[in-house]
């Protein structure tokens, strides 16, 4: 049984709406507020605050950097 993980500022998220222009871009979670998440993506030069509904992002599984090269 996987248990569900909480999502809380600084955790790295994915955008899992098809429907949407950041779908499967990873982001970090800078605040959450009434079902609303703002996640920080950024890119080379670039970088964008947006905000989805909680819903709308799944906790991305980051690798053990300990388990490297087992």
């Amino acid at each position: 049984m996987k248990l569900k993980t909480m999502i809380l500022p600084g955790t790295t998220v994915t955008v899992n709406n098809p429907n949407d222009t950041y779908y499967r871009f990873e982001g970090i979670v800078q605040r959450i507020s009434d079902g609303q998440v703002a996640v920080l993506f950024e890119g080379g030069n670039w970088d964008k605050l947006v905000t989805f509904k909680l819903t709308e992002v799944q906790e991305v599984e980051l690798a053990d950097p300990k388990a490297k090269g087992k």
